[in-house]
């Protein structure tokens, strides 16, 4: 066990010792070093305190005894001297509180200091981790940029050798030009000199022409009396100067003989202009040619594919069809004779005979019938044919069916316009009915009117109610013939200025009111308004165009008028399944470019009409899938689509009217 001194209190070895000795050995007279090196010979004479020396030897065995190679060896280095210490603490009591509240403080320090440490352990391999990441990251781009760099710096060295070329091309061309400078400035020296040299010559032959004249003058007066010898030499002299100027004429030749006179480069040059001028224009007018053919070509491609599906179409008629039959004899059948079947048959068409023949047999069978089967209740039966048992037949004739018709749709008019909202053609039927001749007999009329308008297929208005109330038709397709002939009609009266009733022939007011239609389809219209008229007469009663039979039955002109509405409609959607091609569905963005092509003048609000007939939506509501190509051509077939604006193939004096 440890003690303490033997005075029992905190020895200050070697300070305590030190002291003594200095004080034992105290010479005043001595200098400083001397004194020094004295301390330090009694210091070390002066034995070490046993408490102390104790304490060391605990320490150096407990060190020695430590593992100091393993990770935590500087806490287990710590150990001892925390024992040390806690020895110090327990054998010296009156310091004890202070030393313990040190000891506890340098604890609780150390203790944060670990926790620090150990927090800090995953900030440092995360700080490792992510250095290591950067450093990997820079060499990868250093290494990504590598080839790069030397790339760049190739096509540096490439350029400067290039910029040292076109310097040398530059020096060398530089050279050239001086060069070509002074050999401009020597031939024109030289030109100059042989300019004047010509002057000289010219002046000298001039001269020499002179005195030759000037000679034979003196020769002719002083013939006899002239010196031979003196003639001699002058001739000489003469043959001499004329042997010089040939041969400075013939230098001049040979130097000046592919020289052009400026007169003739300046007409040269004026004719290449002319001819160079000459050739634009025909090389634009060629362009133009050439996109004229090409559309030529275009147009010419397509008809030959309409020329080879109508005679495809025309095959197979002419396969299928029977012989003409002896339409005659209906007559002989037919109540009225032949006067009335020559009223029923006129212009007609061979289709359309068999549906008058069974039209007058069907009215003559439904004469006779007293009564109808209810068709019963279910679901899928009309509103209007809902009934169990048997339905009297009131026997209505075909005037009667058209005035009750035409009542009907002038309420259902009124009604839309008083309420703006448009209700079902069925449900209007049946209580108007009901309102008009009670809930009893509604049914008796509705049968009644069913029946009539089913077999009537050749009278427009019950045809044409037939087809809206079953849903083979779209209303609007009967408004919006309504309102063509109600337009026509104000054009024709707006151009009677005189209201005489009657306009010419030759007339614009038909191409005014159609001007998308074609000049053939405007001049069946002309000749339809004729009919009653001779050749040699020209004014047209308009008015009676326009007028109807007790049965419903319209005037030549209004038929006319109306086959060519359904013709121009299906030769709209024809030209909208070419452009459609192949597709077998087709969704809303490729219907709508398909009617801007073939259709560019069409708006907005009439494109997302006819969307709406194709996809049975609404206008404000989205179009959600695509649907058959065949299903949405029925669709618009069944409502009133028409073209808005010219075709961009055949210009805007051009109609759409189908073969």
């Amino acid at each position: 066990s440890f003690q303490l001194s033997a005075r029992g209190h905190w020895c200050t070895w070697p300070a305590f010792a030190s002291r003594q000795t200095t004080l034992r050995n105290h010479k005043p007279c001595c200098a400083p070093e001397e004194r020094r090196s004295s301390n330090k010979q009694a210091l070390l004479t002066i034995p070490k305190p046993q408490y102390l020396e104790q304490l060391e030897s605990y320490l150096r065995k407990e060190l020695q005894s430590l593992d100091l190679t393993k990770k935590n060896s500087q806490e287990l280095k710590l150990q001892p001297y925390r024992e040390i210490f806690e020895f110090f603490i327990d054998n010296f009591k009156t310091y004890k509180p202070l030393l313990s509240a040190i000891k506890n403080e340098y604890e609780v320090t150390l203790a944060h200091q670990k926790m620090t440490i150990r927090t800090l352990e995953p900030l440092k391999a995360m700080v490792t981790t992510v250095s290591e990441e950067c450093t990997r990251q820079i060499l990868a781009l250093q290494e990504k940029e590598k080839d790069e760099i030397n790339m760049l710096k190739q096509e540096k060295q490439h350029l400067l050798k290039l910029i040292d070329n076109m310097k040398e091309e530059k020096n060398s061309l530089q050279i050239q030009v001086e060069h070509l400078r002074t050999s401009v400035a020597e031939e024109y020296a030289r030109y100059l000199n042989e300019y004047g040299a010509r002057k000289l010559l010219l002046a000298k032959l001039n001269d020499m022409h002179n005195e030759r004249l000037d000679m034979t003058r003196h020769q002719v007066r002083d013939v006899k009396g002239e010196d031979v010898v003196k003639l001699t030499l002058a001739l000489k002299v003469a043959r001499q100067d004329l042997t010089k100027a040939q041969v400075k004429l013939n230098t001049m030749i040979a130097d000046y003989g592919d020289v052009v006179p400026r007169r003739d480069f300046e007409s040269l040059e004026k004719k290449y202009s002319d001819l160079l001028h000459e050739m634009k224009t025909l090389q634009k007018d060629f362009d133009q040619l050439h996109k004229e053919y090409e559309t030529l070509l275009e147009i010419h491609r397509e008809t030959a594919e309409e020329r080879d599906n109508f005679c495809a179409e025309l095959q197979r008629v002419q396969r299928n069809c029977t012989p003409r039959p002896n339409w005659a004899k209906c007559s002989e059948v037919i109540p009225g004779g032949a006067d009335r079947w020559g009223c029923l048959a006129e212009g007609k068409t061979s289709d359309q005979l068999v549906d008058v023949l069974l039209e007058e047999i069907g009215t003559g069978a439904l004469k006779e019938i007293n009564v109808f089967p209810g068709w019963g209740k279910g679901d899928k039966v009309p509103v209007y044919l809902r009934h169990e048992g048997e339905v009297k037949n009131k026997k209505l004739t075909k005037k009667d069916v058209v005035n009750i018709l035409k009542d009907i749709w002038k309420e259902k008019i009124a009604l839309e316009q008083q309420t703006g909202k448009r209700s079902s053609l069925p449900e209007f039927f049946l209580s108007y009915l009901q309102k008009k001749y009670g809930d009893a007999a509604a049914m008796e009329w509705s049968y009644t009117l069913y029946e009539n308008m089913r077999l009537c297929r050749s009278n427009h208005v019950l045809s044409s109610f037939y087809n809206i109330l079953t849903g083979k038709v779209g209303e609007e397709q009967y408004h919006g013939q309504n309102q063509l002939i109600s337009n026509l009609q104000k054009e024709l009266a707006a151009c009677d200025s005189s209201n005489s009733g009657c306009l010419t022939s030759k007339h614009t007011a038909v191409r005014e009111a159609f001007p998308l239609k074609r000049k053939e389809s405007i001049q069946e219209l002309v000749d339809a308004s004729r009919y009653k008229l001779d050749s040699t007469e020209d004014l047209i009663d308009y008015i009676s165009l326009f007028k109807e039979d007790e049965e419903g039955n319209a005037e030549p002109f209004v038929v006319k008028l109306r086959n060519q509405y359904v013709r121009e409609k299906q030769e709209y959607l024809r030209q909208l399944k070419n452009e459609l091609g192949a597709l077998t569905e087709v969704n809303a963005d490729d219907l709508k470019t398909a009617f801007c092509t073939i259709d560019p003048d069409i708006d907005e609000q009439t494109l997302d009409t006819y969307l709406g007939l194709a996809y049975q939506v609404q206008r404000e509501q989205p179009v959600q899938e695509a649907v058959a190509v065949e299903t949405a051509l029925e669709r618009l077939l069944a409502g009133d689509v028409r073209r808005v604006g010219p075709s961009p193939r055949e210009g805007s004096t051009t109609g759409f009217e189908g073969e």
